[in-house]
């Protein structure tokens, strides 16, 4: 049986989820760079072949990061190195992670071992200046941006660009460290608090694992509008989409798209909704932006998770894309929903083998239902805050979610704060470290995946328990 090292990092679908998956296919080997979700560290014992965690070496991080400013291979610094060897040592034919922040490293380790990965240019997936530079060369139509690292270049980034601007993380994921910039006098403040919450971040765990410093490495762009209505087929939907698929030795294959509710302010996602309720003309041209700006990237094996703005008279915008699949529940929805089992096709691909992937975008015409992912953030559906703090009860959720007949709902344990535990305050700048928890719905059609979820978040302040010890926090 082929052996897969499985480098588990904080990020992506739920490890339980995919961790089941690359089992059913190779004999696993699991490198630990981040804690097991208590929900899963039996199971992880019984289905992986060996578990080795970075935390139990010395010092506690199990691998130091290198000094910044030396050649590329310095920049890996010990944890390629660490996944080099692990791989070694147990005779992995593949090596997979599927969180965001492990990503290149993992690239490069397979690339120092002969294996099939995401290859060289795996960088320009996640830095986002790299990123936005390499699409700016294709004329990949984007915001206008600008790179920083110091409050003197924000300021004079903020004097080039037009207002509001979106300031954010080069290494962010889940909205992380988002500061909108309404005008000049509040530049400064914008830069104390993301770099702030990129420090707190880090103490988490959801930082980037490979390059020291990187925490520091800003991006500033000009905030594109949006035009949700003129896109998709009912109401209630955001004004941006992705575009989940993958590459195969160097050529991009969509497999479907995925549409959101309306972000909380400042952009943090709500709700992830497969598929996407969009006509198959206006799904051909998004797809076809997807493609370019993936192309640009010049990836190699690598599951893709693109998102792109839609604005009025049929204008589009990419945001970013990343080389790994959607993270929360994403690609559990498309099991579900298309019959598609990604982890594993992906990790058949990374074994030298020719999974099936789909000829060509699927659309809600090819799916069985509709299934959505939500985050429970402390906010009205309009976003403004609750007036009292409440307990996190999944099961007066479940039993007390006012869903359509035919829709079942369920919470996501793993993904989720422990029973009883308070309801954190929901913080703009913090985005999805704020969340509660994690709901999976599925549903007849992507329309009443939005009706449901709109209720939901509507009922929630009245379904949790109050949260007597803490009182009102407005």
């Amino acid at each position: 049986m082929s052996k897969v090292l499985y480098v588990h990092a904080k990020g992506g679908p739920p490890v339980g989820y995919a961790l089941t998956r690359v089992a059913a296919r190779a004999a696993v080997h699991l490198l630990a760079l981040s804690e097991l979700p208590p929900t899963v560290a039996a199971d992880a014992e019984r289905r992986c072949a060996s578990i080795v965690s970075a935390l139990d070496t010395p010092g506690g991080d199990g691998f130091a990061k290198t000094p910044r400013g030396g050649p590329a291979e310095e920049q890996q610094g010990d944890l390629v190195q660490l996944i080099t060897d692990r791989a070694r040592e147990v005779g992995a034919s593949a090596v997979v992670t599927f969180s965001e922040y492990a990503v290149v490293a993992v690239a490069e380790a397979s690339r120092r071992l002969g294996l099939r990965g995401a290859g060289p240019a795996a960088a320009l997936a996640r830095d986002k200046r790299l990123m936005r530079a390499a699409w700016q060369r294709h004329g990949i139509p984007q915001p206008r941006f600008r790179a920083v690292t110091d409050l003197a270049e924000l300021e004079r980034a903020a004097a080039e660009l037009s207002f509001p601007l979106l300031l954010k993380s080069a290494w962010s994921a889940g909205s992380t460290a988002h500061q909108i910039i309404a005008g000049p006098g509040e530049v400064r403040e914008a830069w104390r608090r993301s770099r702030e919450v990129m420090a707190e971040s880090a103490l988490l765990g959801f930082a980037e694992l490979h390059v020291a410093g990187a925490c520091e490495d800003f991006i500033v762009e000009e905030i594109v509008s949006g035009c949700a209505e003129e896109w998709f087929d009912g109401s209630g939907w955001g004004d941006y989409v992705s575009v989940e698929g993958v590459v195969v030795d160097g050529d991009f294959r969509p497999v479907c798209l995925s549409g959101r509710m309306p972000t909380v302010a400042p952009f943090t996602e709500r709700a992830g909704i497969v598929p996407a309720a969009v006509g198959s003309e206006a799904q051909n041209r998004i797809v076809e932006l997807a493609r370019r700006s993936v192309d640009a990237l010049g990836l190699e094996n690598c599951g893709t998770h693109t998102e792109i703005k839609l604005g009025a008279d049929g204008r589009m915008s990419v945001i970013e894309t990343a080389a790994r699949f959607g993270g929360a529940m994403t690609v559990p929805q498309i099991e579900e929903v298309f019959g598609l089992d990604l982890i594993g096709m992906f990790t058949d691909q990374l074994l030298g083998g020719s999974p099936a992937w789909p000829a060509r975008a699927l659309t809600p015409g090819d799916a069985e239902g509709a299934a959505g992912c939500l985050v429970v953030l402390a906010v009205h559906g309009d976003g403004s805050p609750w007036p009292r703090r409440h307990r996190w009860d999944p099961a007066a959720v479940v039993r007390c979610a006012p869903i359509g007949e035919g829709s079942t709902l369920a919470v996501v344990g793993e993904s989720s704060l422990p029973d009883g535990h308070p309801v954190p305050v929901y913080d703009p700048a913090a985005g999805a470290n704020t969340m509660a928890g994690l709901c999976l719905l599925s549903a007849d059609r992507p329309q009443s995946v939005v009706r449901d979820f709109t209720a939901l978040v509507d009922a929630l302040p009245d379904i949790l328990p109050t949260d007597v010890t803490e009182g009102a926090w407005a």
